[in-house]
């Protein structure tokens, strides 16, 4: 990163403790900000070039309501923060109206088709996403201490808007689970006699509480990438966890060789999960904790992918056919 300004607000989001792909986020909109203003600083503008920035995203870009909402928190970030010039909370602009799609959910007979499918190395990741609703990011970031065999739990910590929630576990999952655990505890090992190897990553300050942990077994992720590599911000030989695109591209394949139709994503496991809850008589709040939706609006839309046609309403043409 070139600009000492971008640079500056990356170190006030650390200092805050912002998330790494949340600084990622705000600093791309800041910067698609800074050149729609044809690169003035942004002290030279305010509440009208904010505005037609934020027109522009919905008018010309035709982003979703939530890109434009993020856009809008990365500049209210800035001027807030870092120039010390609060927007005002009656900003004029077009706001956008994407609809939201509907979830695309496989069917049971799918799911069976499609994880035997998925590489081996990123198989129980998918497991985990269909079976406990988890996140891709979720996911990839279990330690290994988050999963609690006596109660048959996953626990998540930091997941979207920094909640934490406790998911189910499926038994079947167990063996797997441990034997994942065994190999970890192989690099594990390995990695403690290496040189210049400063354990694990921990976020915020829990290195600081903590200052052992960064070098305990249960800190450590539970898919654990295949080489170590050096942490750009304090320049530490760690293991980090897996990448995730690897498992998008898993995903897609196994898709396509179990010669599924669908546009199959890894989000597709957690739509999958909730479908497939409800349809087993779930209560709809058992749902929105698992999957940890703060409003039971989002949960909802679930219910309409399991009714049989529009709302439940029975075509005419059935009658006669």
């Amino acid at each position: 990163m070139n600009s000492l300004f971008l640079c500056h607000i990356k170190e006030q989001m650390w200092t805050k403790r912002y998330a790494k792909r949340t600084i990622e986020s705000y600093l791309h909109w800041i910067k698609a900000f800074i050149i729609f203003n044809d690169k003035r600083h942004p002290n030279t503008c305010h509440n009208k070039e904010v505005e037609a920035f934020l027109s522009h995203l919905s008018n010309v870009m035709n982003v979703a309501p939530k890109t434009q909402a993020l856009a809008l928190n990365a500049v209210s970030f800035m001027y807030k923060y870092v120039l010390k010039n609060e927007l005002t909370l009656e900003l004029n602009f077009n706001k956008s109206h994407i609809q939201q799609k509907l979830p695309v959910v496989l069917t049971q007979q799918e799911i069976s088709a499609l994880l035997p499918q998925i590489n081996a190395n990123y198989r129980l990741a998918c497991q985990l996403m269909y079976g406990s609703g988890l996140r891709l990011m979720e996911a990839v970031r279990l330690r290994v201490q988050d999963i609690d065999f006596d109660y048959f739990t996953v626990r998540v910590w930091q997941g979207k808007g920094s909640k934490n929630r406790c998911v189910t576990l499926a038994k079947e999952l167990i063996p797997s689970l441990k034997k994942q655990i065994q190999a970890v505890e192989l690099l594990f090992e390995l990695d403690n006699d290496t040189d210049n190897y400063q354990g694990v990553y921990l976020p915020f300050a829990l290195s600081k509480k903590y200052p052992n942990a960064r070098k305990e077994l249960g800190w450590h992720y539970l898919f654990p990438s295949k080489s170590l590599s050096e942490d750009p911000e304090v320049n530490a030989l760690r293991r980090h966890h897996i990448n995730e695109t690897t498992i998008r591209k898993s995903i897609k394949n196994a898709a396509k060789q179990a010669h599924i139709e669908k546009n199959v994503t890894c989000h597709t496991l957690r739509h999958s999960f909730a479908t497939h809850l409800l349809q087993r008589g779930a209560d709809i709040r058992t749902v929105q904790e698992q999957l940890g939706h703060s409003d039971l609006r989002t949960t909802q839309i679930y219910t309409h992918v399991i009714e049989h046609g529009a709302n439940g309403v029975r075509s005419p043409l059935s009658d006669l056919l």
